[in-house]
């Protein structure tokens, strides 16, 4: 019988295999043939993590929930994102087309390296890695904009993450008495219970200013919001969505590590305060925004923020928060594959620009409306459910103050994205341009409406096994 070991060592092999197998061909069908083969080695190494969930391989891996959820939505935008990257590249020079394909293969296998990683040493690897593999896909159209994109990405992620494990190795150093100590989230939980508080608010600091990079949390948004504006939108739909679930996910687990502790109370006011004002720039940005993927990009700091405030008020918010992250990486997903499309149609992202998208591709602005009303939390969208755990959690807690704050930027962003799509898609547009002879064929819209619908299905069930699996998650997390 094959190991778990040996398992893993086959998976990350053959991606990486894959990887190199794509960069160095120069037969577009042999490059597609080796992306489908990852995609559906991909579906089968996370079938795997559920069959042997909660074991840990290598003593660098454990199944985990949560990591292992975050890893079957990825599998599932994975498939998705390879399609519309077939279509988006299609026309490209084969250079070029491996160069992305390849990139693509190295970003999967990063973030799928990032959420079974249990310990602080390899999350700081793959987090890394994805850096690099994101990097190479935000300059694929190779502007200028995409140059200052990519570096300001490449060096704010590395900045960020190395903060991040600063202030991880001060907290180890400082409880092992200048000795070294294994990283791993396991003994982590006895580094905690051993330190000085001081030391634990300094460390959840420089993991929450640091992984920020990745979420897209204030202050450290620019960097993820500049990388959705230039990329392809495939790979926007990637940093919006999985990528900036790694973020969150190394920010959780420090999270519960430390939940036990004296400095609970602190960390969520940290929380709450950073997804506040993450909300308030998200709105502020959104209210006068003129470009339509960056208006999406805000949308993504948004909902980050309302993780961060839905994980600091704590309660049913835990709850909130999981089930949010989940829904909100579907739903934008099929938005920036959605704006793709669009652009096909219409020859721009600029909003003046835009309009009478009904008239000119029915089967993408069905789409686009329905997109908008699950990102904006409007029934029968599943992140209602989500929202209205949040805001429950915040009566039960007597977080009145912030209750108000957050349903008033809630409205604001709201009627920011309901003026702008609305405009896109009936109003005429205000600066007219040539349109392209491309066209959309309206089975390509069928991704989204499958993901929507999820979303959607999701506000009326809410699959006990998935209720289940998140109530594991937050069991261990303080009431």
């Amino acid at each position: 019988m094959i190991s778990q070991a040996t398992i893993v060592i086959f998976f990350f092999s053959l991606a990486f295999l894959a990887g190199v197998l794509v960069a160095f061909s120069r037969n577009k069908l042999m490059i597609r043939l080796l992306m489908m083969f990852f995609v559906v080695l991909h579906i089968a190494f996370t079938l795997y993590c559920w069959v042997h969930l909660r074991e840990t391989v290598l003593d660098y891996f454990t199944f985990d929930p949560l990591g292992v959820l975050l890893l079957s939505v990825l599998s599932l935008l994975t498939i998705t994102t390879v399609y519309h990257g077939f279509i988006y590249v299609k026309g490209e020079e084969t250079r070029r087309y491996a160069i992305y394909h390849s990139a693509l293969i190295a970003l999967v296998t990063a973030m799928s390296g990032a959420y079974l990683a249990n310990g602080m040493t390899s999350v700081w690897i793959f987090v890394e890695a994805t850096t690099l593999a994101v990097a190479a896909l935000i300059y694929h159209d190779r502007t200028a904009l995409a140059l200052e994109a990519t570096w300001k990405y490449v060096f704010v992620c590395s900045v960020g993450i190395a903060l991040a494990y600063i202030g991880i190795l001060f907290l180890g150093f400082t409880v092992g008495k200048g000795q070294m100590l294994h990283l791993s989230f396991s003994s982590m939980t006895e580094i905690a219970k051993q330190a000085d508080p001081i030391y634990l608010k300094i460390a959840f600091v420089f993991v929450l200013v640091g992984y920020s990079t990745k979420m897209g949390l204030f202050p450290m948004h620019t960097v993820t919001v500049d990388a959705h504006t230039v990329a392809p939108p495939p790979i926007s739909a990637f940093i919006s969505t999985t990528l900036m679930n790694v973020g969150f996910l190394a920010i959780f687990r420090v999270y519960a590590l430390f939940s036990m502790t004296s400095i609970a109370p602190f960390m969520n006011h940290v929380l709450i305060f950073s997804g506040v004002l993450s909300l308030l720039v998200s709105a502020g940005y959104m209210l006068k925004a003129k470009h339509n993927k960056r208006m999406l990009a805000y949308s993504s700091m948004e909902n980050m923020g309302i993780v961060a405030i839905a994980l600091g008020v704590g309660g049913i918010g835990y709850y909130a928060a999981i089930l949010h992250i989940i829904l909100h990486s579907l739903t934008k997903a099929g938005l920036f594959y959605q704006m793709g499309q669009s652009y096909k149609v219409m020859g721009t992202y600029q909003l003046d620009e835009s309009g009478n998208y009904m008239k000119l591709f029915p089967a993408g602005a069905a789409a686009l409306l329905l997109g908008l009303l699950c990102i904006t939390a409007i029934p029968p969208s599943g992140m209602f459910i989500s929202e209205l755990y949040l805001l429950k959690a915040m009566v039960i807690k007597g977080n009145y103050f912030y209750l108000a704050i957050t349903s008033l930027l809630l409205c604001f962003v709201m009627y920011a994205l309901l003026t702008r799509v609305l405009h896109i898609v009936y109003s005429q547009p205000r600066n007219p341009v040539k349109l392209p002879s491309v066209k959309v064929n309206p089975w390509q819209t069928m991704t989204q409406f499958a993901l929507f619908g999820i979303v959607i299905f999701i506000c009326f069930i809410q699959p006990a096994s998935l209720r289940e699996i998140i109530n594991e998650i937050i069991a261990g997390l303080p009431k």
